[in-house]
C-alpha cells in the first residue's frame, strides 16, 4: 500500500510542489528577499517532501550551531532525500557548492543560478572565481553545504572525499561542520525505483574551527572529517 501511495499520490504532489518552490525562490530572489529565498522556501520544500512521503526525521546536535555564524557543512551523500533533509531540518541558511555543469539542468540550473549558488569547475580560474563568490556570499550566518564525495553512495557507505570544499574553507576561513546522514540510502538510494518508508537521521557534529585546520595538510584533515562522519553511520 505504501508503494502505491508514494507512486500515485506523494510523487505527483511533490513534483508540483517542486515547481512552485522553484518559482518562489526565483521570485523572492529577484524581489531582494534573500532570507525568504534561501531559508524559508527551501525549508518548506524539505519538510513538505518528508511529510508527503511519511518519512520520520530525527535531528541530533543542532545545538552545536550558532545561527549568526557562517559555516561550511560537509555531509555524506546516501540518497535522493539528502538535499531535502538538509534544507528542511538543518535550521541554517546556506547555499550549495555545485559543479558548473549543473547550470545546464532544466529547471534546477536556472533556479540555482538566479539564487546565486556557488558553482565551481575544474579549471584554476573557476576555482578562483568560486573563492571570490564565496567570500562575498558566506557571511552573516549564510553558510555553504557540499557533498565532498561528489556523488551518491553505491552501498550506503562512504567514498573518498574531493578537495574542493576543504580548500575553499581554508581560503575563506570558515569553520567546517561534519554532517552524518543515516537512513537516506534505505529510503531512496541511487539504485532504487521507489521510496521505502524508514526513519532518516541528521547528525550535526561540532564545528571544527580554522585555527585547527588551516596549518594542517589538506589530505590529513580531509581524512579526519571523513572519519568523524563515517563513525556515526549506523
Amino acid at each position: 500500500m505504501y508503494k502505491l501511495y508514494s507512486f500515485l499520490i506523494a510523487t505527483p504532489l511533490f513534483l508540483i510542489v517542486t515547481v512552485i518552490i522553484g518559482l518562489l525562490v526565483t521570485l523572492s530572489t529577484l524581489l531582494g528577499l534573500p532570507t525568504f529565498a534561501h531559508r524559508y522556501v527551501p525549508m518548506w520544500w524539505g519538510k513538505i517532501a518528508f511529510w508527503l512521503y511519511l518519512l520520520p526525521v530525527h535531528i541530533e546536535g543542532r545545538e552545536n550551531l550558532d545561527p549568526s555564524q557562517s559555516y561550511v557543512f560537509v555531509a555524506n551523500h546516501q540518497g535522493y532525500f539528502d538535499i531535502l533533509l538538509m534544507y528542511g531540518y538543518l535550521g541554517h541558511s546556506f547555499k550549495w557548492m555545485m559543479k558548473d555543469y549543473l547550470k545546464k539542468m532544466p529547471v534546477v540550473g536556472p533556479v540555482c543560478m538566479v539564487s546565486h549558488q556557488i558553482f565551481v569547475g575544474d579549471s584554476l580560474s573557476s576555482i578562483q572565481q568560486a573563492v571570490k563568490d564565496a567570500r562575498a556570499t558566506l557571511q552573516g550566518g549564510m553558510s555553504m553545504s557540499i557533498f565532498p564525495e561528489g556523488t551518491r553512495s553505491e552501498d550506503g557507505g562512504m567514498g573518498p572525499f574531493k578537495r574542493g570544499a576543504f580548500m575553499l574553507a581554508n581560503e575563506i576561513g570558515l569553520p567546517i561542520v561534519p554532517i552524518t546522514i543515516n537512513g537516506s540510502y534505505r529510503a531512496f538510494s541511487r539504485h532504487a525505483y521507489s521510496v521505502t518508508r524508514t526513519p532518516v537521521i541528521l547528525t550535526i557534529h561540532k564545528p571544527i574551527h580554522p585555527d585547527y585546520f588551516q596549518h594542517k595538510p589538506t589530505k590529513e584533515f580531509m581524512q579526519e572529517v571523513h572519519d568523524i562522519i563515517e563513525n556515526a553511520i549506523r
